[in-house]
């Protein structure tokens, strides 16, 4: 046998390497238990840890639990042993299973004879005296009390463990907490995140990004950390989905904030035009200059420049955007001189760029000066979690606009709003609900207050009233008289118009009850 210190020594450092492995603490629960099976001979194991929004403890990793065990899912307050260690906060210890009935009844597939010899710990996990979780496991002893496998190990073993998630779970939340004080001096929640970490619903001012869910809080993450250098940024994704208010968040959350953050759509303007927006032009450069002209770099010194749609940019500003992004420097039309300009780019397009460069369309090079940092905005049918968010901020703005009160959105719209598969994104959500708040009239959202596009058919009563065999039979009917009409009773011709034998026309004509004759043309 090994020794036994020696060893739970060695294993507690490798619990503690492992923890070290990942960011999410959740993501090291699996390779944890992994560890005590293989090493420690855990027979039964099971991580809880709680759920701030419910207050209940989820199971969130296990080995060795049946399935009727795994179908639980999460223990309440006070709720058997877990809940009990949940609610007091004190390690509990069932030295034989088998002469307890709560574990006989635990799970049918357990049997008094397989619960002999096993001894059950229930361990908490906890955070600043609070209790954020538990650790249970199970251990077969022999008849001199002692394990069966390579490592004795008891009960502060198990709590050494805990201990060690416990300050891996401080670890995370110091972190969190670090990062939330550098996007925030003046310790307001306006990054959108709150101190436990969670992206908080709330919009702080100046701010208009909205999401909970794990597409929104991962894009928000690569956003924080790109935010404060002067990286150059690609944000791509469908129109629609809030590239300008990521651009603008970037600004926000940089130390360029206080410099001006200078917004153009190189869409927008035509290419004659789009040289002298971007980079100034001096009097007289071109016919119509009357006077001296800032372009948008010179404006943006020391801020943020945002060219939205750079896609459309024509090859030859292209070129001169790309000395820009080199060499930090630009020329006005019709000027000579070199101004220096500081300014931290974002650019952003729809289009697919890798694509455009093997057309040949966008220049390699640029492309490559431009993409230092992408950042990906997921449509809206991607974060359907965070449609009812978004509806609810947008019924809140454009009530207040139209000096309404709008109380709530009613089930049935909630319903209409998550089921649609949003090709417009959030923009086109924007605008349903702005047309939903002039239209309501007693407080309320409803689906009728919808566009019809969102509508469905029991929205709007037109669910089919027929059968696929009565309507199928009414469009062939329909089809035989066309036929019948066109040939002037002609039965043969129609026949062949509709692609079926003379006989099988004869058929229908029977069943159908079509007084064929009647086609027939009256001329001589």
């Amino acid at each position: 046998m090994l020794n036994d210190s020696k060893a739970e020594l060695e294993l507690l450092f490798d619990i503690a390497k492992t923890f070290d492995k990942y960011v999410e603490l959740r993501s090291a629960l699996g390779p944890l238990l992994s560890l005590l099976e293989t090493r420690a001979g855990l027979t039964w194991g099971m991580v809880t840890l709680l759920d701030r929004a419910t207050g209940i403890l989820k199971i969130e990793e296990a080995y060795g639990l049946s399935s009727e065990e795994k179908s639980r899912g999460c223990y309440r307050l006070g709720e058997g042993l877990v809940g009990r260690v949940f609610e007091s906060g004190l390690p509990i210890t069932v030295e034989d299973l088998s002469q307890d009935s709560r574990f006989l009844n635990r799970a049918k597939n357990r049997k008094q004879k397989d619960l002999e010899g096993l001894t059950y710990y229930c361990i908490p996990i906890c955070s600043c005296k609070t209790v954020i979780g538990t650790l249970s496991a199970e251990r077969r002893l022999n008849n001199d009390g002692y394990k069966e496998q390579q490592m004795v190990w008891d009960r502060s073993f198990l709590e050494k463990t805990a201990s060690i998630i416990s300050d891996s779970a401080k670890l995370r939340e110091r972190i969190l907490e670090e990062q939330f004080h550098l996007r925030n001096n003046d310790d307001r929640d306006e990054s959108g995140y709150s101190r436990s970490g969670e992206l908080n619903v709330h919009i702080a001012e100046g701010s208009a990004i909205i999401g909970t869910g794990n597409a929104m809080r991962e894009v928000y993450e690569l956003l924080v950390q790109v935010a404060p250098s002067d990286a150059t940024v690609i944000i791509t994704g469908e129109s629609g989905t809030g590239k300008e208010l990521m651009a603008a968040e970037l600004h926000r959350l940089s130390p360029r904030n206080k410099a001006p953050f200078i917004k153009i759509n190189c869409a927008a303007l035509p290419e004659s035009i789009i040289e002298s927006e971007l980079f100034g032009h001096e009097k007289g450069a071109f016919t119509g200059a009357v006077n001296f002209h800032k372009g948008k770099f010179e404006q943006a010194h020391k801020g943020t420049l945002f060219l939205d749609e750079i896609g459309e940019l024509s090859p030859q500003i292209q070129a001169k955007l790309l000395r820009v992004l080199q060499e930090r420097e630009i020329e006005r039309v019709g000027g000579t001189a070199t101004i220096k300009v500081d300014v931290r780019l974002i650019a952003a397009t729809n289009q697919n760029l890798d694509e455009a460069v093997k057309t040949g369309i966008f220049r390699e090079d640029l492309y490559y000066r431009l993409n230092v940092f992408p950042l990906h905005i997921p449509s809206l049918r991607e974060r359907k979690s965070d449609i009812v968010l978004l509806a609810d901020h947008f019924a809140e703005k454009y009530a207040a606009k139209n000096n309404k009160l709008i109380k709530r959105i009613s089930s049935p719209a909630i319903d209409l709003l998550t089921s649609y598969s949003w090709p417009g994104n959030v923009r086109e959500l924007e605008n349903c609900i702005e047309r939903a708040v002039i239209l309501s009239t007693d407080s309320v959202i409803h689906a009728y207050n919808l566009p019809p596009s969102l509508q469905s058919p029991s929205s709007t009563q037109t669910e089919p009233t027929t059968t696929l065999e009565a309507a199928l039979s009414r469009l062939e009917k329909e089809l035989i008289i066309e036929a019948l009409k066109i040939s002037e009773g002609n039965m043969s011709a129609a026949s062949r118009r509709l692609g079926i034998t003379e006989r099988q026309m004869g058929l229908r004509v029977h069943h159908y009850a079509i007084n064929w004759k009647s086609y027939k043309s009256t001329k001589m």
